[in-house]
Protein backbone atom coordinates (compact mmCIF):
# COMPACT_ATOMS: atom_id res chain seq x y z
CA UNK A 1 0.00 0.00 0.00
CA UNK A 2 2.51 2.65 0.67
CA UNK A 3 4.65 2.09 -2.53
CA UNK A 4 1.38 2.24 -4.18
CA UNK A 5 0.49 5.60 -2.61
CA UNK A 6 4.31 6.41 -3.05
CA UNK A 7 3.78 5.80 -6.72
CA UNK A 8 0.57 7.93 -6.79
CA UNK A 9 2.19 10.70 -5.12
CA UNK A 10 4.73 10.76 -7.79
CA UNK A 11 2.42 11.12 -10.77
CA UNK A 12 1.05 14.18 -9.40
CA UNK A 13 3.89 15.75 -7.79
CA UNK A 14 7.07 15.39 -10.03
CA UNK A 15 9.77 18.12 -11.60
CA UNK A 16 7.25 18.17 -14.63
CA UNK A 17 4.69 20.01 -12.39
CA UNK A 18 6.92 21.70 -10.37
CA UNK A 19 8.80 22.92 -13.22
CA UNK A 20 5.83 24.11 -14.97
CA UNK A 21 3.91 25.38 -11.33
CA UNK A 22 6.78 27.35 -10.63
CA UNK A 23 6.89 29.27 -14.39
CA UNK A 24 3.17 29.69 -13.48
CA UNK A 25 3.64 31.01 -10.33
CA UNK A 26 6.22 33.68 -11.66
CA UNK A 27 5.08 34.78 -15.03
CA UNK A 28 1.47 35.31 -12.24
CA UNK A 29 3.28 37.97 -10.22
CA UNK A 30 5.11 39.28 -13.17
CA UNK A 31 1.55 39.98 -14.57
CA UNK A 32 0.82 41.61 -11.28
CA UNK A 33 3.35 43.63 -11.01
CA UNK A 34 3.29 44.99 -14.14
CA UNK A 35 -0.94 45.08 -13.81
CA UNK A 36 -0.84 42.43 -16.63
CA UNK A 37 -4.04 41.25 -16.44
CA UNK A 38 -7.21 39.90 -18.63
CA UNK A 39 -9.94 37.64 -18.03
CA UNK A 40 -9.55 34.56 -20.60
CA UNK A 41 -12.69 32.22 -21.22
CA UNK A 42 -11.63 29.00 -18.76
CA UNK A 43 -14.20 27.21 -21.91
CA UNK A 44 -10.42 27.86 -24.02
CA UNK A 45 -8.89 24.86 -21.88
CA UNK A 46 -11.71 22.56 -22.98
CA UNK A 47 -10.93 23.05 -26.07
CA UNK A 48 -7.31 23.19 -26.53
CA UNK A 49 -6.51 20.67 -23.82
CA UNK A 50 -9.20 18.50 -21.80
CA UNK A 51 -11.42 16.85 -25.19
CA UNK A 52 -7.92 15.80 -26.87
CA UNK A 53 -6.31 14.42 -23.60
CA UNK A 54 -9.43 12.64 -22.73
CA UNK A 55 -9.66 10.91 -26.44
CA UNK A 56 -6.02 10.12 -25.85
CA UNK A 57 -6.52 8.66 -22.33
CA UNK A 58 -9.39 6.74 -23.61
CA UNK A 59 -7.58 5.09 -26.61
CA UNK A 60 -4.57 4.45 -24.31
CA UNK A 61 -6.75 2.58 -22.14
CA UNK A 62 -8.66 0.88 -24.76
CA UNK A 63 -5.05 -0.80 -25.88
CA UNK A 64 -4.86 -1.69 -22.15
CA UNK A 65 -8.06 -3.51 -21.76
CA UNK A 66 -6.62 -5.24 -25.10
CA UNK A 67 -3.44 -6.13 -24.02
CA UNK A 68 -5.01 -7.44 -21.05
CA UNK A 69 -7.44 -9.74 -23.12
CA UNK A 70 -4.54 -10.90 -25.06
CA UNK A 71 -2.58 -12.18 -21.81
CA UNK A 72 -5.89 -14.06 -20.57
CA UNK A 73 -5.74 -15.70 -24.10
CA UNK A 74 -2.05 -16.34 -23.74
CA UNK A 75 -2.19 -17.89 -20.47
CA UNK A 76 -5.45 -19.88 -21.33
CA UNK A 77 -4.28 -21.59 -24.46
CA UNK A 78 -0.88 -22.52 -22.83
CA UNK A 79 -2.50 -24.07 -20.01
CA UNK A 80 -4.40 -25.95 -22.73
CA UNK A 81 -1.16 -27.22 -24.60
CA UNK A 82 0.02 -28.58 -21.30
CA UNK A 83 -2.77 -30.30 -20.17
CA UNK A 84 -2.45 -32.19 -23.84
CA UNK A 85 0.55 -33.19 -23.55
CA UNK A 86 0.06 -34.11 -20.53
CA UNK A 87 -2.91 -36.14 -20.47
CA UNK A 88 -3.36 -37.19 -24.27
CA UNK A 89 -0.91 -39.43 -24.36
CA UNK A 90 -1.76 -43.14 -23.91
CA UNK A 91 1.04 -44.30 -21.61
CA UNK A 92 2.19 -41.76 -19.21
CA UNK A 93 5.69 -40.47 -19.02
CA UNK A 94 6.75 -38.17 -15.89
CA UNK A 95 9.19 -36.10 -17.16
CA UNK A 96 6.90 -34.87 -20.33
CA UNK A 97 5.03 -32.36 -17.71
CA UNK A 98 8.23 -31.23 -16.47
CA UNK A 99 10.23 -30.36 -20.04
CA UNK A 100 6.50 -28.83 -21.18
CA UNK A 101 6.87 -26.48 -17.84
CA UNK A 102 10.32 -25.67 -18.71
CA UNK A 103 9.59 -25.13 -22.10
CA UNK A 104 6.27 -22.61 -21.39
CA UNK A 105 7.82 -21.30 -18.68
CA UNK A 106 10.81 -20.10 -21.31
CA UNK A 107 8.22 -19.30 -23.50
CA UNK A 108 6.96 -16.40 -21.12
CA UNK A 109 10.23 -15.04 -20.23
CA UNK A 110 11.02 -14.46 -24.43
CA UNK A 111 7.62 -12.80 -24.67
CA UNK A 112 8.13 -10.74 -21.19
CA UNK A 113 11.57 -9.48 -22.72
CA UNK A 114 10.48 -9.05 -26.20
CA UNK A 115 7.75 -6.99 -25.80
CA UNK A 116 9.37 -4.55 -23.09
CA UNK A 117 10.42 -1.56 -25.00
CA UNK A 118 14.19 -1.76 -23.68
CA UNK A 119 14.21 -5.21 -24.85
CA UNK A 120 12.73 -5.53 -28.00
CA UNK A 121 14.51 -6.37 -31.17
CA UNK A 122 14.34 -9.06 -34.05
CA UNK A 123 16.62 -10.84 -31.80
CA UNK A 124 14.11 -11.45 -29.25
CA UNK A 125 11.35 -11.95 -31.37
CA UNK A 126 13.30 -14.59 -33.11
CA UNK A 127 13.54 -16.22 -29.85
CA UNK A 128 9.71 -16.40 -28.83
CA UNK A 129 9.13 -17.96 -32.65
CA UNK A 130 11.92 -20.57 -31.76
CA UNK A 131 9.83 -21.73 -28.47
CA UNK A 132 7.35 -21.83 -30.81
CA UNK A 133 8.94 -23.93 -32.66
CA UNK A 134 9.80 -26.23 -30.19
CA UNK A 135 6.20 -26.64 -28.93
CA UNK A 136 5.12 -27.51 -32.87
CA UNK A 137 7.81 -30.15 -32.84
CA UNK A 138 6.11 -31.86 -29.48
CA UNK A 139 3.20 -31.92 -31.68
CA UNK A 140 4.39 -34.33 -33.88
CA UNK A 141 5.37 -36.51 -31.11
CA UNK A 142 1.87 -36.82 -30.42
CA UNK A 143 1.00 -37.83 -33.50
CA UNK A 144 3.94 -40.45 -33.58
CA UNK A 145 2.40 -41.79 -29.83
CA UNK A 146 -0.46 -42.30 -32.26
CA UNK A 147 -2.89 -39.47 -30.68
CA UNK A 148 -6.06 -39.27 -32.79
CA UNK A 149 -5.35 -36.57 -36.14
CA UNK A 150 -8.20 -34.45 -34.77
CA UNK A 151 -6.42 -34.08 -31.34
CA UNK A 152 -2.94 -32.95 -33.16
CA UNK A 153 -5.18 -30.58 -34.65
CA UNK A 154 -6.38 -28.75 -32.18
CA UNK A 155 -3.50 -28.99 -30.25
CA UNK A 156 -1.95 -26.97 -33.38
CA UNK A 157 -5.04 -24.63 -33.27
CA UNK A 158 -3.89 -23.48 -29.60
CA UNK A 159 -0.28 -23.13 -30.78
CA UNK A 160 -1.80 -20.52 -33.67
CA UNK A 161 -3.89 -19.16 -31.16
CA UNK A 162 -0.83 -18.14 -29.02
CA UNK A 163 1.17 -16.98 -31.99
CA UNK A 164 -1.52 -14.48 -32.81
CA UNK A 165 -2.08 -13.11 -29.77
CA UNK A 166 1.60 -12.52 -29.11
CA UNK A 167 1.35 -10.47 -32.64
CA UNK A 168 -2.19 -8.48 -30.96
CA UNK A 169 -0.26 -7.73 -28.05
CA UNK A 170 3.33 -6.90 -30.01
CA UNK A 171 1.22 -4.66 -32.12
CA UNK A 172 0.19 -2.66 -28.94
CA UNK A 173 3.11 -2.13 -27.58
CA UNK A 174 4.72 -0.96 -30.94
CA UNK A 175 1.48 1.45 -32.49
CA UNK A 176 0.33 3.98 -30.19
CA UNK A 177 -1.67 7.13 -30.18
CA UNK A 178 -1.20 8.91 -33.30
CA UNK A 179 2.39 11.24 -32.11
CA UNK A 180 1.05 14.45 -33.92
CA UNK A 181 -1.75 14.04 -31.36
CA UNK A 182 0.48 12.86 -28.69
CA UNK A 183 2.47 16.34 -29.17
CA UNK A 184 -0.16 18.45 -29.66
CA UNK A 185 -1.10 17.31 -25.96
CA UNK A 186 1.99 17.47 -24.50
CA UNK A 187 2.16 20.85 -25.96
CA UNK A 188 -0.99 22.77 -24.82
CA UNK A 189 -1.23 20.52 -21.11
CA UNK A 190 2.44 22.39 -20.60
CA UNK A 191 1.53 25.79 -22.05
CA UNK A 192 -2.10 26.56 -21.02
CA UNK A 193 -1.16 27.37 -17.57
CA UNK A 194 1.39 29.46 -18.25
CA UNK A 195 -0.72 31.09 -20.68
CA UNK A 196 -3.27 31.63 -18.48
CA UNK A 197 -0.91 34.07 -15.94
CA UNK A 198 -3.15 36.79 -16.31
CA UNK A 199 -6.08 35.01 -15.65
CA UNK A 200 -4.55 34.30 -12.43
CA UNK A 201 -3.80 37.89 -11.80
CA UNK A 202 -6.79 39.17 -12.12
CA UNK A 203 -7.74 36.48 -9.67
CA UNK A 204 -6.05 38.15 -6.46
CA UNK A 205 -6.19 41.74 -7.81
CA UNK A 206 -10.00 40.82 -7.10
CA UNK A 207 -9.27 39.47 -3.95
CA UNK A 208 -6.97 41.87 -2.40
CA UNK A 209 -7.47 40.82 0.89
CA UNK A 210 -6.29 37.20 -0.16
CA UNK A 211 -3.47 37.74 -2.84
CA UNK A 212 -2.32 34.14 -2.94
CA UNK A 213 -5.52 33.04 -4.15
CA UNK A 214 -4.38 33.39 -8.15
CA UNK A 215 -0.87 31.14 -7.22
CA UNK A 216 -2.89 29.03 -5.62
CA UNK A 217 -5.25 28.57 -8.22
CA UNK A 218 -2.45 28.70 -10.91
CA UNK A 219 -0.20 25.29 -9.05
CA UNK A 220 -3.71 24.03 -8.62
CA UNK A 221 -4.40 24.28 -12.20
CA UNK A 222 -0.86 23.15 -13.28
CA UNK A 223 -1.07 20.19 -10.86
CA UNK A 224 -4.72 18.94 -13.23
CA UNK A 225 -3.34 19.21 -16.37
CA UNK A 226 0.28 17.95 -15.89
CA UNK A 227 -1.05 14.74 -13.96
CA UNK A 228 -3.42 14.03 -17.05
CA UNK A 229 -0.27 14.50 -19.12
CA UNK A 230 1.20 11.90 -16.68
CA UNK A 231 -1.39 9.51 -16.90
CA UNK A 232 -1.79 9.93 -20.40
CA UNK A 233 2.57 8.42 -20.87
CA UNK A 234 1.78 5.73 -18.60
CA UNK A 235 -1.03 4.42 -19.91
CA UNK A 236 0.16 4.79 -23.61
CA UNK A 237 2.38 1.47 -23.52
CA UNK A 238 0.92 -1.26 -21.23
CA UNK A 239 4.50 -2.96 -21.15
CA UNK A 240 6.87 -0.57 -20.10
CA UNK A 241 7.46 -1.44 -16.89
CA UNK A 242 7.09 2.30 -15.82
CA UNK A 243 3.19 2.80 -14.77
CA UNK A 244 1.11 1.85 -11.66
CA UNK A 245 -1.47 -0.15 -14.43
CA UNK A 246 1.11 -1.46 -16.86
CA UNK A 247 0.55 -5.33 -17.06
CA UNK A 248 2.87 -8.16 -15.69
CA UNK A 249 4.57 -9.67 -18.20
CA UNK A 250 5.84 -12.10 -16.12
CA UNK A 251 3.66 -14.68 -17.15
CA UNK A 252 5.81 -17.79 -15.43
CA UNK A 253 4.14 -16.55 -12.05
CA UNK A 254 0.61 -17.80 -13.25
CA UNK A 255 2.05 -20.66 -15.04
CA UNK A 256 3.91 -22.51 -13.03
CA UNK A 257 1.78 -22.41 -9.85
CA UNK A 258 -0.94 -24.18 -12.08
CA UNK A 259 1.21 -26.99 -13.46
CA UNK A 260 2.37 -27.89 -10.13
CA UNK A 261 -0.81 -27.74 -8.17
CA UNK A 262 -1.24 -31.50 -7.03
CA UNK A 263 -5.39 -30.92 -7.90
CA UNK A 264 -4.56 -30.43 -11.47
CA UNK A 265 -1.89 -33.94 -11.89
CA UNK A 266 -4.86 -36.71 -13.56
CA UNK A 267 -3.56 -40.44 -14.85
CA UNK A 268 -3.51 -40.31 -18.36
CA UNK A 269 -6.47 -41.69 -20.22
CA UNK A 270 -6.79 -45.01 -21.39
CA UNK A 271 -6.27 -45.64 -25.13
CA UNK A 272 -9.00 -45.78 -26.98
CA UNK A 273 -8.02 -47.92 -30.80
CA UNK A 274 -9.60 -46.30 -33.50
CA UNK A 275 -11.28 -43.68 -31.49
CA UNK A 276 -11.26 -40.29 -32.97
CA UNK A 277 -12.74 -36.95 -31.59
CA UNK A 278 -15.64 -35.05 -33.62
CA UNK A 279 -13.51 -32.07 -35.14
CA UNK A 280 -13.61 -28.16 -34.55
Amino acid sequence: MTKHWRFSFQTVVNLQSLIVAGLTVGITLLCLHFDIIADIPTSLIGIAVVFPIVFSINAAYRRREEGLRFFSSLKSHTMALFFAHRDWLPTHDPRRPERLKRLCTDLFHAMGRDLLPAGRSEATRIEVYRHFSALSRLHEELRAAQVTPSEVSRANQYLGRLMLEFELARNISMYRTPRSLRAYSRFFLNIMPIAFAPSFALLSRNHPSHPWVGPFVAVLYTIVLVTLDRIQEDLEDPFDGLGDDDINLDLSDAFVPLADAESLTAPPRSAAPGADDAGD
